[in-house]
């Protein structure tokens, strides 16, 4: 029972994360592509429910950045003078065409004023609003990758599994070879041979695939021996012995066991295909400007200055840390429940 409960905490974190980065439309206070010149690397605005007259507000205000310049850098201070009210499923504008869309936002302030909850990038792009429309690509190219992944896992070690002979040889002699490489490694390896410009959706359905074709080996031999030890099996010789088909043995005995290993190894697989998409679009082979990315948010933090005075810059790295422990423990609950299940 505590793994299961484990199990659908685990779940319910990574299907809020999730449900927050699709619901950017509404979250996100500006089009992630909106520039504010203005007002480059500005830092948080602080929420308030006392004003500096001291007046207590049910509905919390921000005091507007005032942007000067000291050693060569733009500084902020608080203009005590004013104060912001936050305003609750505000009508937003796409401008620039950007990757936004128009519509009801969940709040902001009355324009021409701009509220920045997780400050501004160095193009005075709202940092809040690129993290949510960010993730939607990050944590997506890693689900898509992880199924391109595990399909290949669940058909290439099923077949060595079951079928065995020069098949098996064959698959696992390519798999070993995979595995002694380190992964991100050969990723790289792989997208060097690739054009080096490329549009959006290239860049992101190519940082897929490359995951997806690279991350198969390891799940393939977890599932290979599965498949072995479950043809083995009395009641699988037994359903064999009856004339039952292959089709319907491995449907109905083999792939159930199958399972369970194919989900534990898929809540592995996602960070480390996260992870990848992010490195990539780091070092800027992956999902490219303007449209954001968690990786190509941090290609800032390449430059010392960006990395020792904005500490916001880093945010969609601090984002990373909570979505990969949600699925290592999920990864880790799955386990202890299969565990428990086979004894």
């Amino acid at each position: 029972m505590a793994a299961d409960r484990r199990v659908w905490l685990a779940a319910a974190g990574l299907a809020l994360v999730h449900l927050c980065v699709l619901s950017a439309g509404l979250l996100a206070p500006y089009d992630p592509e909106e520039q504010n010149r203005d007002l480059p690397f500005s830092p948080p605005m602080r929420l308030h429910f006392v004003d500096s007259a001291g007046s207590f507000h049910l509905r919390p205000v921000v005091h507007p950045w005032v942007a000067f310049m000291a050693d060569g850098a733009p500084r902020y201070q608080e203009d005590k003078t004013r104060a912001l009210p936050i305003r609750f499923f505000v009508r937003g504008e796409k401008r620039g065409g950007g990757t936004g869309t128009a519509g009801r936002r969940l709040f902001g302030v009355d324009a021409p004023a701009h509220v920045y909850l997780l400050g501004t990038d160095d193009y005075g792009r709202d940092q809040l609003s690129r993290l949510l429309y960010g993730g939607q690509v990050s944590l997506f190219a890693g689900l898509l990758a992880t199924m391109i992944a595990l399909s290949l896992s669940l058909l290439l070690g099923g077949i060595s599994g079951y079928f065995g002979s020069w098949a098996d040889d064959i698959i696992m002699g390519s798999a070993e070879i995979f595995m002694a490489l380190p992964w991100i490694y050969l990723l790289f390896a792989v997208r060097a041979f690739l054009p080096l410009h490329l549009d959006t959706r290239q860049a992101f359905f190519l940082v897929i695939s490359i995951g997806g074709l690279t991350g198969w080996a390891r799940p393939s031999r977890l599932i290979r021996g599965v498949v072995l030890s479950g043809k083995q099996r009395d009641y699988v010789r037994a359903a064999r012995g009856f004339g039952a088909s292959t089709a319907y043995i491995l449907r109905r005995h083999v792939l159930p066991d199958v399972s369970s290993v194919a989900l534990t190894q898929a809540a592995l697989l996602v960070p480390h295909f996260i992870l990848a998409e992010v490195a990539l679009s780091f070092l800027g082979l992956g999902v490219g400007e303007p449209v954001p990315s968690w990786g190509n948010m941090l290609a800032g933090l390449q430059n010392y200055y960006v990395l020792k005075s904005y500490w916001w810059m880093s945010i969609s790295g601090l984002a990373l840390i909570p979505v990969f422990l949600l699925y290592y423990w999920l990864s880790d609950a799955l386990q202890a429940r299969l565990s428990g299940v086979a004894q």
